[in-house]
């Protein structure tokens, strides 16, 4: 198939197909004409991209995990530890979100319940006096 169809039936920019072939995660074959010429199965494979993209890897590690043309199938272990490891990433990074959150809700707070007559500036002072307290070793 050639680009511009492809580019349909994933939703993908022909430039964001071209930038995938130039980047070795699929490949085409030229005709004579030198237009490309996708194979069926690129369909699944940019999906699969696209999916690994919004999960958080990066092209590099979609590479290595993608079966190559001299390979068949896929490398199982090492697919399933790399899975395994992306989703820890992500509970790690959901962790820090989740505290920071909690600070930045507690920061508001603490502003909110400014005293009464106290002006923004001081207020501002007192709120960070309890941020540099609370912080520990500093």
């Amino acid at each position: 198939m050639k680009i511009g169809e492809l580019a349909s039936r994933t939703g993908l920019a022909p430039s964001r197909i071209r930038f995938y072939e130039a980047s070795g995660l699929i490949a085409a074959q030229r005709q004579a004409n030198g237009y490309r010429e996708y194979p069926e199965q690129t369909v699944q494979t940019l999906g699969l991209i696209a999916c690994a993209q919004q999960s958080g890897f990066s092209l590099e590690e979609i590479r290595r995990l993608l079966p190559g043309t001299e390979q068949q199938g896929w490398a199982h272990a090492e697919l399933l530890a790399s899975l395994q490891r992306k989703v820890g990433e992500i509970e790690a990074m959901q962790q820090r979100l989740a505290q920071n959150k909690a600070q930045l809700l507690s920061i508001i707070a603490s502003i909110e319940s400014k005293p009464e007559g106290m002006q923004c500036t001081e207020n501002a002072e007192r709120v960070l006096a309890s941020l540099r307290d609370a912080r520990p070793g500093e």
